[in-house]
């Protein structure tokens, strides 16, 4: 058995490798029947994943997925059945992009002194040319022969305290979550068991998200373990938050967090999706229920 909903994934509108509509066939194929498209900072891609979903008769959520600066640590929290078109949405988007832009120039610039040339051009070409993220950086660095996979590239050049780290000045989770909800979504907060915090700390972070009425929280991901699992859904019946489930693919190069291998949730978890009302014939939420 595995769940048949996958509520965060990316596509080459930020910085996965499969075009929206490549992407929504993949996980339509792998059995998924509802698809949150979660790119980083950009709703670039719900267009076109929108048109394939109701091709591959699969229903797609419009996300995205807002990099929010807490406590001097970087945290995403994911935005659920937003609307796309909603101006306070996509002005602050615009300010995280620009940040972006910036990150990615002084990225370049300090691996420049480590001794790698044309960083930034290198991460540019694996781009769709609108948004360059870490993750080009560390496609060009394997692509170099610099170091042989993606994950040893963020261990030795792109963490804190290795040549290629520029800290990141993202959104207050105040302003994601105001975004996220002017925009008629849900907050998640995505993989909260890949952050390096203590428990007391991971806690004060579900305490501050809940007083900003954010709704839920990833149990299931891509990037945690079982434990993991039993450990959020402990969270969030604390927290009494909603459970959500998200591979986080990026890419069928990384077969570790592919479509269609998401277990269930555990039974004491009550499922975000218990809210929405589905209308599998036109492939999208009716209403929040």
């Amino acid at each position: 058995m595995f769940c048949e909903y996958d509520l965060h994934s990316h596509s080459t509108a930020s910085d996965g490798t499969l075009a929206p509509r490549e992407l929504v066939c993949r996980a339509a194929n792998a059995g998924v029947r509802v698809l949150a498209l979660t790119d980083h900072d950009t709703t670039a891609g719900i267009e076109e994943a929108q048109s394939a979903a109701a091709d591959c008769d699969l229903v797609l959520i419009p996300g995205v997925e807002i990099s929010v600066t807490w406590n001097k640590q970087t945290v995403h929290i994911v935005g659920l059945n937003v609307d796309p078109e909603n101006r306070a949405l996509q002005q602050g988007l615009r300010e995280m992009r620009a940040f972006r832009d910036w990150r990615a120039l002084a990225i370049a610039e300090r691996l420049e002194k480590a001794g790698i040339s044309d960083a930034y051009e290198g991460a540019l070409a694996h781009s769709n040319g609108t948004l360059v993220s870490r993750t080009h950086f560390a496609r060009y660095l394997v692509e170099q022969g610099v170091v042989s996979d993606e994950r040893k590239v963020f261990k030795h050049y792109l963490v804190n305290g290795k040549p290629g780290f520029v800290p990141g000045q993202w959104a207050e989770l105040a302003q994601a979550l105001a975004w996220i909800h002017g925009a008629g979504g849900v907050a998640v907060v995505a993989h909260p068991a890949r952050y390096r915090m203590t428990r007391s700390k991971l806690r004060r972070l579900f305490r501050e998200f809940v007083e900003l009425q954010g709704e839920a929280i990833e149990v299931v991901s891509g990037s945690h373990s079982r434990d993991d699992y039993f450990t959020m859904a402990r969270h969030a019946s604390d927290f009494g938050l909603l459970a959500s489930a998200g591979s986080d693919f990026h890419s069928p190069d990384n077969p570790w967090i592919e479509f269609g291998q998401l277990p269930l949730l555990p039974d004491s978890c009550r499922p975000l999706w218990s809210e929405w009302a589905i209308d599998t014939a036109r492939s999208n939420i009716l209403k929040a229920v």
